[in-house]
């Protein structure tokens, strides 16, 4: 005992712990109005009217799945809850009265008001020690989230962040209050926190969140764990002990292998003898069966499956059969590497023979996109399963000494990945853990580690962590669907939802809510999941909802912020059409590089590097009530626009550089106009030609860019500033944007030989079934051509004829797609995709929503859902048919 003590404690930590909570408070404490004479009193209370409130709560769409007294033990309420929180509102009132203190002291403005997105790229590593606490699949990098706060809001304005995760948001809120971090970003914002809602559908999730959102005494809490872990080193460290030509030695870690059956005379092969070089790693393509010498592969093969008796379940279980083959020990500072020997050997017999003292999850897994694999491949049926005997008795021993203390769960779950079979053996590596980031894939070599050594490893990052953790915010376990806030409370709205089928939260999270015995209930989980039976209907059903719910409580002209991890464009085009279905007006969209792949996005070529963040914003209650009552009048475009313009950015210059602020083209102002009509069901008051005649009429046009006088004046003033300019539509994928490339390339008029090269180099990304018209024929529709063969863009006349000409042509292609379509058991393979925009635009205007139904069910679906246009009329004439 005194050798581990010496070991893991210095002279001042040694002595006994503290029994208390780490998160508690020994004074007075006051909360939402209330004073307690200590946080453990406050939290004994709170828990109580949680217990109280849980039937009700129950009844919420998304509750957890688990026990009444297990949500509460790992609820701290009010400031946490492993459910819906009933106290949300309660934090909102006092938030809203702490503002007015601060207004007092002049800490905030009154009428603090953003008329611009943050519109620069955003780059922060993933180097801080709070982001390195604990792994989770995605995160943001709190620094990059720093930036948009300290944009959009001020001090003791009120956040949300529905799709929370670990609660990055609530950390970058906190980190206002830090006049260092501030600093450090270079910006213009007020140093002071913001109050965070940090909200998630997984309980595993929300509970790291609550962790990463709540003090501690970080030195309290290093000796609190490492005593934990000398207590169970004492019961069990003979457990890692090995006899060696150097005496005895602690392993480090245990290599295990698969074992395959020769499908030709049944040998049993172990996959690092005949398959893998244990040393190297390196895999061989194809070897001989030693029995046979039949040519064989990994994937010619099969695992071998044993039938064991399981005492945790209490029943015979059959899973693939994995051996040990090598051992990584130390002595002092020195590792060094042997095969078993037969001591080692009746170790792991005696082991096996050890009956289980504490309790450990014994869940059954449910089937799921990622958990088959386990299930199927590797005979994994069960939570426990997925650790060695080992080290499920000396996790289950610690957590029975951390008991009830969040903290130390906190630093709990940090490993519990790590210390599973989900380990991979990498002997090129030197990092010591290497599970595969996004599955649950178990390796036909695992690496045991050593649970003592990677809690005690963690330690020192977490601690470096929980010290920069010195301000609180509210988590709980939730829905974004129904998020159970009042109307208009919120002051900006940061997310980073699930995209599609990028990852399967609930799937990866089972063997962490297993620990903590809170699961998810994913029926309101937002992913594109063929098991669960979500598609890419469902999915946007669901995020529609959840922005509805984020427009609802939003205050009128305030922000919010969506990145966009990388996903297919039908995914980026169903968020873009919740936002918009719901009432959001699309501002700007910029890049955020977390500077660094995930494992899909190394992997996948289609995939995309950069995530893009979308800033919208909440039209003002004037704007809205306006065009209500006016949409069919056509200066209830000019009032929309007017407000459009407010909200775009002026300049953007990267690397010296001015760069096309895309937003303020003809072209994408045309289309926010006509999406929030349709939108709204309002018939759209004008078309393209008379909308870009009026925009020449009102506003000032720099640079393809149109501008309100005061924004040309700023404009200019920054433009002078910068030594070049980079302009927009630089890449031809369809016909819309090829047209809006033509226009700039024919500023300056150009002859058919002098634009086709630039046009064969422009096009790109097409997508499959969409015909692209011949250049000549996008010149003769849309540009005229003078006397001496040079084209360019029309004046405003002769371009409404054209666009009347050119709408003929459109609808009579448009009405052979519509003839094709209602034949029997007819698909359309290929189609001019502006025909179909103008064809649906029609319908609309027409209310004819059925042929927008037929021919979006007959035409390719990757035309349909990768086209915001017509995905856009689409859902609208579901809605309304």
């Amino acid at each position: 005992m005194a050798d581990i003590q010496q070991d893991l404690f210095s002279p001042e930590e040694m002595g006994k712990i503290e029994n208390s909570n780490l998160h508690r408070q020994q004074g007075p404490v006051k909360c939402l109005g209330m004073e307690f004479e200590n946080d453990e009193v406050r939290r004994t209370y709170f828990r109580e009217e949680l217990r109280k409130k849980l039937p009700e709560l129950r009844k919420i769409e998304g509750f957890p799945i688990g026990e009444d007294d297990d949500i509460i033990n790992l609820s701290d309420p009010p400031y946490y809850t492993a459910c819906p929180n009933p106290w949300l509102n309660d934090f909102i009132a006092e938030w809203e009265k702490e503002k007015v203190q601060l207004e007092a002291k002049g800490k905030r403005q009154a009428n603090f008001e953003v008329k611009e997105p943050y519109a620069s790229d955003v780059s922060e590593g993933k180097r801080n020690p709070i982001y390195n606490a604990h792994t989770y699949h995605t995160k943001v990098p709190f620094l990059a989230i720093m930036r948009y706060l300290l944009h959009y809001t001020q001090p003791g304005d009120i956040i949300i962040d529905g799709f929370a995760g670990t609660g990055m948001t609530g950390v970058a809120a906190n980190m206002c209050a830090s006049k260092e971090f501030v600093d450090s970003l270079n910006m213009n914002g007020t140093t002071g926190k913001r109050n965070c809602i940090c909200s998630d559908l997984s309980p595993i999730a929300s509970f790291l969140s609550a962790s990463f959102n709540t003090p501690i005494d970080a030195t309290k809490f290093v000796r609190k764990a490492k005593e934990i872990i000398n207590k169970v080193k004492e019961e069990y460290g003979w457990l890692y002990s090995t006899k060696t030509p150097n005496g005895k030695g602690e392993i480090v870690y245990t290599v295990w292998s698969d074992v395959f059956l020769c499908p030709q005379c049944g040998e049993e092969i172990i996959f690092c003898s005949q398959v893998s070089d244990i040393y190297t790693g390196k895999i061989n393509d194809d070897f001989e069966c030693p029995r046979c010498h039949s040519k064989q592969s990994k994937k010619s093969m099969n695992h071998l499956f044993v039938s064991e008796y399981d005492s945790r379940i209490e029943e015979l279980t059959s899973i693939a059969k994995t051996v040990p083959v090598l051992i990584k020990y130390k002595i002092g500072n020195k590792t060094y590497t042997k095969p078993l020997d037969k001591e080692d050997k009746e170790l792991l017999n005696k082991i096996d023979e050890l009956p289980y003292t504490d309790w450990i999850p014994t869940d059954k897994l449910v089937e799921g996109y990622n958990t088959n694999q386990p299930i199927k491949t590797n005979g994994i049926n069960h939570l426990h399963q997925f650790y060695t005997k080992r080290n499920l008795l000396i996790l289950g021993r610690i957590l029975h000494y951390i008991g009830d203390d969040e903290a130390l769960k906190f630093w709990f779950t940090s490993q519990l990945i790590n210390l599973s079979k989900l380990n991979r053996y990498r002997p090129e590596v030197s990092f010591p853990y290497n599970p595969l980031n996004g599955t649950l894939y178990i390796a036909s070599q695992v690496c045991e580690s050593n649970v003592f050594d990677a809690y005690i490893n963690k330690l020192s990052k977490m601690e470096l962590a929980l010290k920069e953790i010195k301000n609180r915010n509210v988590s709980e376990v939730a829905s974004a669907t129904n998020i159970p806030l009042k109307s208009n409370t919120i002051d900006y709205i940061f997310v980073d939802p699930p995209f599609g089928s990028n990852i399967m939260y609930s799937d990866l999270n089972c063997i962490w809510e297993g620990w903590v015995k809170v699961k998810t209930e994913s029926s309101k989980e937002a992913i594109i999941n063929p098991v669960q039976g979500k598609t890419l209907f469902e999915y946007q059903v669901l995020m529609n909802q959840s922005f509805r719910e984020f427009y609802r409580i939003l205050k009128p002209s305030k922000w919010m912020t969506i990145e966009f991890s990388n996903t297919s464009a039908s995914v980026w085009n169903s968020i873009q059409n919740s936002l918009q279905g719901v009432g959001f007006i699309v501002a700007n969209v910029a890049a955020l590089d977390k500077q660094q792949g995930s494992f899909k996005a190394v992997t996948t070529t289609t995939a995309v590097k950069q995530d893009l963040v979308i800033t919208c914003y909440k039209p003002s209650d004037q704007l809205t009530d306006k065009i209500a009552l006016s949409y069919s009048n056509k200066d209830s475009v000019w009032d929309f626009l007017n407000e459009h313009l407010a909200h775009l950015p002026v300049h953007i210059e990267r690397d010296n550089a001015t760069t096309t602020v895309v937003e303020r083209s003809a072209k994408i102002l045309y289309d926010r106009l006509v999406s929030y009509y349709v939108q709204h069901g309002y018939q759209i008051p004008m078309d393209a030609q008379e909308f870009q005649a009026g925009l020449r009429e009102r506003f000032i046009e720099r640079d393809g860019m149109y501008f309100t006088a005061p924004q040309a004046a700023e404009y200019e003033e920054k433009r002078k500033h910068t030594s070049d300019f980079v302009p927009m539509g630089l890449i031809v994928s369809d016909e819309a944007n090829g047209i809006e490339w033509l226009k700039l390339q024919l500023k300056e008029p150009k002859t058919y030989q002098e634009i086709s090269p630039e046009w064969m180099q422009a096009v790109n990304g097409l997508r499959k079934g969409d015909v692209l018209p011949e250049l000549k024929d996008i010149l003769e529709e849309n540009f005229i051509e003078d006397e001496t063969g040079r084209w360019h863009v029309p004046d405003l006349e002769k371009q409404i004829d054209l666009e009347k000409l050119k709408h003929k042509s459109l609808m009579k292609e448009f009405n052979l797609y519509k003839e094709m379509a209602q034949k029997p058991r007819a698909r359309i393979k290929e189609v001019r995709v502006e025909a179909l925009r103008e064809g649906f635009k029609q319908c609309f205007k027409d209310k004819d929503f059925a042929t927008i139904l037929l021919l979006g069910d007959k035409i390719p679906q990757n035309i349909l859902t990768e086209d915001e246009v017509l995905l856009q009329y689409y859902d609208i004439a579901q809605m309304r048919s």
